[in-house]
């Protein structure tokens, strides 16, 4: 199943990215794009039962995802939704069943927890739906592992940024409470002023250690803030359409540049020489400069030991060799031995 991981993962994007777009969290919303793009049709591939299986377990995973941090609050209804339908859609018998790690349980009731509070019931009913028919299956790990296997990168599931949550420590810091807090600390501060300056009932302009308008300018700034991230956020979704509307233009400069560079290499490795291996080094390369490149090869028989040393055996080189060359013990008694032969059969004789 490691072939339609991606397309499956581009499928759950896109049917998240068309309930992100409605900015609501209703059920309701979601069955409507369920339905427009017939997302239960994902199962009527002519599969055996052991793929259907396999297919299910692995969409259930792929969905299941997006249901944990660090996506945001509506994503995560989405895929709750999303594997809420799967789990009920999917062709195999029994039902495969969401594998729950026991680390994500608290992350779950806590997610329920903030549904109840913000009175998002028909999410909290999902929840409740999925429980009583036992439709997770707890395990140790998020995975299943497998002895003696290698780890990949390709297991590792990428963060989609567009559905990860936004920075909000600044509108979490700066809270309605905290400048009314900071409010009636510079009352206060500006009646300590006015207290101990030389005219009674003014304060001193000497004594002026922090801004008049300090809470105004703090509201202004985390609002200003917000805007600017919700401004950006509009602005990366447009750019994001007006790149596939220009897809098919980047892609022809893409293979245009990428012939363009293999043209240029290849061009490059037929003007040089290249040193020839040892296993040819009986082949010869030349180039002829004026013309192209041309290479010629023929073998090269080696020369045999008596071809090599036939220019010892001629003339004078012959007499010199034989001068500085010394016999050999063995050699000598040799040729003593054939001429006290020679000389007793002449007097035989």
């Amino acid at each position: 199943m490691d072939y339609c991981k991606d397309r499956l993962k581009a499928d759950c994007e896109l049917l998240l990215s068309r309930f992100q777009q409605t900015e609501s969290v209703r059920y309701e919303l979601f069955l409507t794009i369920w339905k427009e793009t017939k997302f239960q049709s994902i199962f009527y591939g002519k599969m055996e039962n052991n793929l259907k299986r396999l297919f299910s377990r692995e969409i259930l995973a792929t969905a299941y995802t997006y249901f944990l941090p660090p996506y945001t609050f509506q994503i995560r209804v989405g895929a709750l939704y999303l594997f809420y339908g799967l789990y009920h859609c999917q062709l195999s018998t029994p039902r495969e069943k969401i594998r729950l790690a026991l680390k994500d349980w608290e992350e779950m009731m806590k997610f329920q927890q903030d549904a109840v509070s913000a009175q998002h019931f028909d999410v909290v009913y999902i929840i409740r739906q999925l429980i009583s028919q036992k439709a997770f299956y707890f395990t140790a790990m998020p995975t299943l592992l497998i002895f003696n296997v290698k780890k990949s990168n390709k297991n590792s599931r990428t963060v989609c940024e567009d559905f990860v949550e936004r920075a909000a420590r600044p509108q979490e810091l700066v809270s309605m409470d905290m400048l009314e807090e900071l409010a009636n600390v510079h009352e206060h501060y500006e009646q300590v002023k006015a207290s101990i300056s030389a005219k009674p009932g003014q304060p001193d302009s000497s004594i002026n250690l922090i801004h008049k308008n300090l809470v105004s300018r703090l509201h202004n700034t985390v609002v200003g803030f917000y805007n600017w991230q919700k401004a950006q956020g509009s602005e990366d979704r447009a750019e994001g359409e007006d790149g596939d509307s220009g897809e098919g233009t980047s892609n022809k400069q893409e293979c245009s540049k990428r012939a363009q560079r293999l043209a240029s290499l290849k061009s490059k490795s037929y003007g040089q020489l290249v040193e020839a291996s040892k296993a040819r080094r009986h082949r010869q390369v030349e180039r002829d400069e004026a013309g192209p490149a041309k290479e010629t090869s023929h073998h090269k028989r080696l020369k045999s030991l008596k071809q090599r040393t036939s220019h010892l055996t001629q003339g004078a080189a012959r007499e010199e060799a034989l001068k500085t060359t010394r016999l050999w013990c063995m050699s000598q008694l040799e040729a003593q031995e054939t001429t006290k032969k020679k000389k007793k059969r002449k007097f035989k004789w």
